[in-house]
């Protein structure tokens, strides 16, 4: 079998993908520097500081349409009196004959779970949920 070298610099959302393609669980993923993102940013910065600096890094969603993910978090509503907002991860690929998601959850789980913490504290969501493909079930 072909090992592939994976590095934070060359592959930042796959690095920590195993050869053998089994599921990353959380002592490997915490192992791997996992949950450092979502520590840094819980107990260092404000949540407009995380949006500034999506907005800043350029980072796009993972749609067809590759919206500004910095400035659609930019576009939340600053109400503070909004108690109940929610975050909705869609996992529902519909370019046909797309599994990137997919591939990302079935094997790094926490990588998902991570972006969801970080996310839903930057957004000042106090619930979220996953959609899921029908096919994925």
């Amino acid at each position: 079998m072909k090992t592939v070298i994976r590095t934070p610099e060359t592959h930042p959302l796959t690095w920590r993908l195993r050869d053998d393609k089994q599921p990353v669980w959380l002592d490997e993923y915490r192992s791997k520097n996992g949950y450092e993102g979502a520590r840094k940013a819980l107990t260092g910065l404000a949540p407009d500081e995380i949006v500034n600096q999506v907005k800043d890094a350029g980072l796009k969603g993972r749609g067809g349409a590759g919206f500004s993910t910095g400035l659609k978090w930019s576009l939340m509503p600053k109400d503070e009196s909004m108690n109940i907002r929610y975050l909705l991860c869609n996992a529902d690929e519909m370019e046909p004959g797309t599994y990137k998601d997919r591939l990302l959850m079935e094997q790094l789980p926490h990588l998902l779970v991570e972006g969801m913490l970080i996310s839903a504290f930057a957004l000042k969501a106090y619930r979220g949920y996953i959609f899921l493909r029908g096919e994925y079930i």
